[in-house]
């Protein structure tokens, strides 16, 4: 990624490393919300590990969930915040070292997101009815039976009854998770395999992949790959965290807030958010030349002749920004 300062620490290295710190900061931060959610609901350390599952057994298993998950997710994010000290860099030299163009960069990518759906609902839609080669058999019903399990607990997490549910959640399940998941998969886990490998191309899927793979939902690999193709890409041309947080939050959210008014009422009983249907092709035809389109606009406005970088030393420097 052109701008980017070089590193003293092997990125293989830096990757291991940040895979170690996330974990830790996952374990620590999930200990001290379990004990949190003990103290503050009355609960057993034992009837707090048992809510995920069995969701609704507690009368306050939605509100200790959710402050388990944001707090494991924070913990991680937490956790690999802390590569540029040990880098010895500056945290915007490390994650951002091109400062954005303009907020349309947020805009733009935000904006993505929101036209890619009708594309993605295609995607979803085949990837939910893929079928393993007959001699893995055995693990598809595996995986079948945990995303089955996961969409059971996901379901009970996303019951938003309540404007404060919402808003929580927005906190828990679209902020928290933007900014964690791309400080590892985009911050560290991308920029170190593009300089490992020398291809700007091949650290972003492979770092896509990794993303799709971690969530553990085979059967909505796909979608979830392509979605990191397009965060990686974001990132791989402004150089700035910000711009794939700005649109893995709005991904998110987006998501949350359709549930809440689907909920509600205000697209009548036939919708259903949650559904593994495709739109209609003429909208998924219609959705992929828009995403093409925007893909080229935002690609050409980022990829600015000269910008600001730090060099390895902290010091400013104009540096070209190729893409």
């Amino acid at each position: 990624m052109k701008g980017f300062a070089p590193r003293l620490m092997h990125p293989l290295l830096q990757i291991l490393l940040a895979l170690g710190l996330a974990i830790g900061g996952l374990c620590l931060a999930t200990v001290l919300a379990l004990l949190l959610a003990s103290q503050l609901y009355g609960l057993s350390l034992a009837a707090v590990l048992q809510l995920s599952a069995q969701p609704g057994a507690q009368p306050h298993t939605w509100g200790a969930l959710m402050l388990l998950q944001g707090a494991s997710l924070l913990g991680a994010g937490a956790g690999v915040a802390l590569m540029p000290a040990i880098v010895g860099l500056p945290w915007r030299a490390y994650f951002a070292p091109r400062r954005l163009g303009s907020a349309g960069w947020l805009l733009g990518a935000a904006a993505l997101v929101i036209v890619i759906l009708p594309f993605m609902s295609m995607l979803i839609a085949w990837n939910a009815q893929a079928h393993f080669p007959a001699f893995v058999h055995d693990f598809e019903l595996w995986a079948k039976d945990k995303e089955d399990q996961a969409a059971v607990l996901t379901k009970f997490l996303t019951q938003l009854n309540s404007t404060g549910r919402l808003l929580v959640g927005l906190v828990v399940i679209a902020v928290v998770p933007a900014v964690a998941e791309e400080l590892v998969f985009r911050g560290v886990i991308q920029q170190n395999l593009v300089r490992w490998f020398n291809s700007r191309h091949l650290g972003v899927w492979l770092a896509a992949a990794l993303f799709s793979a971690i969530h553990m939902q085979f059967f909505g690999f796909v979608p979830r790959f392509v979605l990191g193709l397009v965060l990686g890409y974001l990132y791989e041309w402004s150089g700035n965290l910000l711009v794939p947080i700005a649109a893995h939050f709005t991904q998110n959210a987006l998501q949350l807030l359709l549930l809440f008014l689907a909920q509600r009422g205000y697209f009548g009983a036939a919708f259903d958010p949650d559904a593994n249907e495709a739109l209609p092709w003429p909208v998924v035809l219609l959705s992929a030349l828009l995403t093409a389109g925007l893909l080229y606009f935002l690609r050409q406005r980022m990829a600015a002749p000269t910008s600001v970088t730090l060099s390895h030393d902290g010091v400013s420097t104009a540096a070209a920004n190729e893409v």
